[in-house]
Order: C-alpha cells, then structure tokens, then sequence
C-alpha cells in the first residue's frame, strides 16, 4: 500500500450553482470515528446536481466536495475506530454518520436521525481521490469486487431496494417503474426481478425501451408516445400494478402513479423534483385503499443486503467510466435526461 499524499485530486465549488472546479485540495485527515478510504470510483447522482445547485431546502457547507457513491481503499484509521483493517475495501454512501442514540437511529431508521452527517453535502463527499467516512456507516465491500460497477450500488442500488421493500409488494405481483430507463429505474427493474415481482417500466422513447426490457422489465410504456399512460399501465398489469416506484423527478409522473396502482397498491416516493407536490383525489385514495409511502435511503441492513444482491450477480448496473476532471460535462447531461445507466468518475483522471 502506497503512503497517503498530502494533496490530491477533487472536484470543488465554493457556491451553489458556481463553477465546479478541478485542482488540487488537501487530504483529509480521519477523524477518531472515521476511516480514510482511497477513492478509486464515485458513481454520479442526481442528488449531487441538486446539491451543487442548492435548490433544495437543506443547506450544504460551502465550500463543498460533492458525490456519496465511493468505492474504495482502507488507507487511515481513525484512533477508536474498531472492525477495519487497512487494505479493506469500503463505500461511501449518503449517509455518513448519526447520532446512533436517538428514537429512529435505535429503531433502524438512522438516515431519519435529526444529526445526520450526509456525503456530499453536510460532509466532504466522494469526488475526490481521498475521503474520509464515519467507521460505522461505512459500506463494507467484499475483498475482490469491481469497484466500478459496486459504486452506484451504494446510493441507487441501496434506494431503489429500500423503496421495493417499502412497496411491500409479494413475488409475483408487479411493480411499475416511472423512470425507469436511468440510473436509479435500471436498478430497481433489476432487483424486483430478483425479488420475484414483475416490472412495468415507465419512460420515453424507444431506446430506453429497449433497454429497461433487456434488464428484465416485461411491459414497457412510452410517455412519447401513449396517449393515456395510466391506461396502458393498468392493461400491461391486468388491473393496475400493486406497487409504483417513482424515480422520476416529474411531478406528473407521480400524479398519474397514484391512478394506475391498483386497489390496496403502494405509491413509493423517491425522487425529489424540487418543489413538487402529491396530487391525489382523496376520494379514489380512499375507495381504492392505497398507500402513498415516502422512501428515503436504507439503513446499514438494507445497504448489505443490496451489496450482497450484487456480488451474487444478480444486479448489473449499466456504467459508463469517464475522468473525474468530467464531471461538469456529466452534470449536462443529467440536466438535460440523456443518461441511460449510471456514469461513474475514475479518480485518477
């Protein structure tokens, strides 16, 4: 193992919405709790293009490092930290740190805690060659995986594995996927296969299409094109499917997930439109029976349970590899709904 450099490579804004600048930064230095992992991968979120915009209402520090899908090398140990070993491999996820004391964190919903410390926005995150993680939220990753192709399962595939849970939906009953052709959607097709539901994936165009039925999705629908989507969802799932997974940052998309899930359904909200609303007719809610869930991020069991899918090779995240220095090129095209799959940053570019 090579000696830990003072400086090193990161992505940097000092403003939310300013210029997101490549250069050299410090090393951090590892907390008595924390440890210091070599970043070699960080999956890229769209998460993270709201926290460098800011627009939503919780304030980062400034200046910030962004990214909290890390994967990476055990460099620095923290003085009481028990449990990891130099050489391990480790994730940084968006939750880095909670109190552990409080009412939700003793009940397993410490992403809930008040204190949070979150990756890429309260805490220095992952777009950086070096970064530190709290000992205990720390994601362990088994000794020999491809830390590409692990590093979105530690936010997209961890959330979208939550919110399948969440949908409490059984094997065999469907789930549809709004969204489901990006990084979060292509994951979630793939673990409610494993899980043994059947998938109605939602989004536009042909490609996207093609794409979300190779990963197992068994109907797809097409918002170019369908000229009543809650139609079509509810005739592909013969009567409305009993969970709907909204990754999709349209707020309309929601409002129509809440008309094609079916009696006694689950509606799971998962991304975050900045200042979208829940539009629901109470009485159909009502009648119907349904639930509208929001599903935020796993706690530690759900996050090796999600790691444990992968290195079963049951998930496969569609990644595209580019330079860390790209990440503002990356950032466009989230803006502007090009990505299929997930992009991951190799730090060493």
């Amino acid at each position: 193992m090579s000696a830990v450099p003072k400086t090193q490579k990161g992505v940097i804004f000092e403003k939310n919405g300013g210029p997101l600048i490549y250069k050299d930064i410090p090393v951090p230095t590892p907390k008595p709790n924390e440890i210091l992992i070599h970043v070699k991968y960080s999956g890229v979120c769209h998460t993270d293009l709201h926290a460098w915009k800011g627009d939503w209402p919780l304030d980062t520090k400034l200046p910030l490092v962004g990214g909290h899908e890390g994967a990476g090398e055990v460099v620095g140990i923290g003085a009481n930290v028990t449990g990891w070993e130099l050489g391990d491999l480790a994730g940084i996820k968006w939750l880095n740190g909670s109190c552990l004391s409080c009412e939700f964190c003793q009940n397993t919903n410490e992403p809930n805690c008040a204190k949070a410390d979150l990756s890429g926005y309260t805490h220095d995150g992952s777009f950086q060659q070096y970064a530190t993680a709290d000992a205990v939220q720390a994601a362990r990753i088994p000794k020999g995986t491809d830390l590409a192709e692990v590093a979105p399962i530690l936010c997209a595939g961890v959330t979208v594995y939550k919110a399948l849970k969440t949908a409490g939906a059984k094997p065999g009953q469907w789930v549809a996927v709004s969204g489901a052709g990006g990084g979060l959607g292509s994951l979630a097709i793939q673990y409610a296969k494993a899980m043994g539901l059947r998938v109605v994936a939602i989004d536009g165009g042909e490609e996207k299409g093609e794409f979300t039925k190779s990963l197992g999705a068994e109907a797809y629908v097409d918002f170019f094109t369908s000229k009543d989507i809650v139609a079509d969802v509810i005739k592909a799932t013969d009567g409305g499917a009993h969970g709907a997974i909204n990754v999709s940052v349209s707020e309309k998309a929601i409002a129509q997930s809440v008309d094609y899930v079916r009696a006694t359904g689950t509606v799971v909200l998962v991304g975050l439109p900045a200042g979208a609303k829940v539009v629901a007719p109470v009485f159909d809610a009502v009648v119907k029976s349904i639930s509208i869930k929001g599903s935020y991020v796993g706690n530690r069991a759900d996050t090796a349970e999600a790691i444990d899918f992968f290195s079963r090779g049951l998930i496969k995240c569609p990644i595209k590899i580019v330079g860390l220095s790209e990440l503002p090129g990356v950032y466009e095209l989230m803006e502007q709904g090009k990505i299929i799959g997930r992009y991951v940053l190799d730090t060493s570019k």
